[in-house]
């Protein structure tokens, strides 16, 4: 019997993808372990592996098809001892990709077709819906027994709850379409080129703007001299040469952050609802500019690891981001963020909270400021850092403190090598 390969939830938050490409063909042969196809998930580009050996006999989902969802059938195998020619091959292995590029005009982004009759999102009187999808249909005050889901099985997902007008659910109320903003954006007759957003950018733009409409950010500035640090630098990268190693500013900057962290705990914080999550380690997010977006590895329980190990980690995170190459527990997660925009000449900005983190340490460039040293006017390497804090879970003076043992372990360096 033909087994049905399904679209794979890659990361815990994934409820649809991009089959970007498939690296097999109809007839060819896989076995377990074999790379099939590529996925873009809302993070990064990932690599989709053969479970079941036998061969390929239909392909149901073109490459560069966009939202699929989890569950959906995208290839047909058959069983390890089955004859493939005995069946019949999809007319969807031959489906072209769909074109890269559209006219520059408000458009309307269809919604995937579901992988089961939609009437299967009730079951009796329960409703199948993500935890998600409620808590949406809680909020706005709309009823999910109007909703029509769109996920496996007919399961309600947020988009189906997202498409619904406050107070205006019916049985017809999901809609076909979904306007791709809440109202066409005018040109004014300017000239421009429209670029499609990938599922990277619109879980940014989507996170990003959640972040700013839910959390209460309060911002905290110091400023920080570096002489010390710069110096400590110095001293570690030529003993440190004959291993290959160079320490950035950044990689010390981890730590301190990390260890500040250990220090004020009360920092090291999620806030969960109904309940503080307080962290016993300090795994550290840090901003990394791909291609594809912005995207955050983390540097696990940075506190306990010496910089030379930071760095190294630092380097081939960043180089695996950049290649769109993360595997989920390698941005997933992460206590507190560190975003660095100083080698940009930025010299202070205030930096949006990763959720479900509690703080993001933004800092700025190192520059010769005027400054106050032992009780007299000098010249110093001084930055600006700046800490966002959400104010459900971290109290003003408790930030305060977090940005004073951040600027002390840069301003005595000495306790990041202890």
């Amino acid at each position: 019997m033909p087994i049905a390969i399904k679209m794979p939830a890659l990361s815990p938050t994934m409820e649809e993808g991009t089959l970007a490409k498939w690296l097999v063909k109809v007839g060819d042969k896989v076995s377990s372990g074999d790379i099939m196809a590529e996925i873009e998930t809302d993070k990064a580009t990932m690599e989709f592996e053969a479970v079941d050996e036998g061969v390929i006999t239909a392909i149901e989902v073109a490459e560069g098809t966009e939202g699929v969802k989890v569950g959906t059938v995208i290839a047909m195998v058959t069983g390890e001892d089955e004859d493939a020619s005995a069946v019949p091959a999809s007319k969807a292995a031959a489906v072209p990709a769909p074109p890269t590029s559209k006219p520059a005009q408000a458009e309307l982004v269809e919604a995937p077709a579901p992988t089961a009759p939609l009437a299967a999102a009730k079951t009796g009187d329960r409703i199948v819906a993500s935890p998600l999808a409620k808590r949406i249909a809680a909020d706005r005050g709309i009823d999910l027994k109007s909703v029509q889901g769109s996920g496996p099985h007919g399961r309600i997902v947020k988009v189906d709850v997202e498409g619904v007008k406050t107070g205006a659910a019916s049985s017809t109320a999901a809609p076909t379409a979904i306007p791709a903003a809440s109202a066409p954006t005018p040109d004014f007759g300017i000239p421009y080129e429209a670029e499609k957003l990938n599922n990277i950018r619109k879980v940014i733009a989507r996170r990003l703007t959640e972040a700013k409409q839910t959390i209460p950010h309060i911002y905290l500035t110091v400023d920080i001299r570096l002489d010390a640090l710069l110096k400590l630098r110095g001293e570690l990268n030529k003993a440190l040469e004959a291993d290959g190693i160079k320490l950035s500013v950044n990689d010390l900057l981890i730590k301190a952050l990390a260890k500040a962290l250990i220090r004020v705990p009360k920092c090291n914080v999620s806030f969960a609802g109904d309940e503080l999550r307080i962290f016993s380690r300090a795994d550290i997010s840090v901003a990394v500019a791909a291609p594809s977006g912005l995207i955050t590895p983390i540097i696990v329980d940075a506190s306990t690891k010496g910089v030379a190990q930071i760095s190294a980690e630092m380097k081939a995170l960043a180089e695996k981001a950049k290649a769109g190459k993360l595997q989920p527990h390698e941005y997933q997660g992460g206590t507190a963020s560190l975003s660095n925009l100083g080698m940009f000449g930025i010299k202070q900005f205030d930096a949006v909270i990763n959720p479900p983190q509690a703080m993001i340490m933004a800092v700025g460039a190192g520059e010769a400021r005027p400054y106050v040293v032992d009780g007299a006017l000098s010249v110093a390497s001084v930055m600006s850092a700046t800490g966002s804090f959400d104010h459900r879970a971290i109290d003003g003076a408790d930030g305060a403190q977090l940005m004073q043992a951040f600027k002390d372990l840069i301003e005595s360096p000495l306790g990041l090598v202890a």
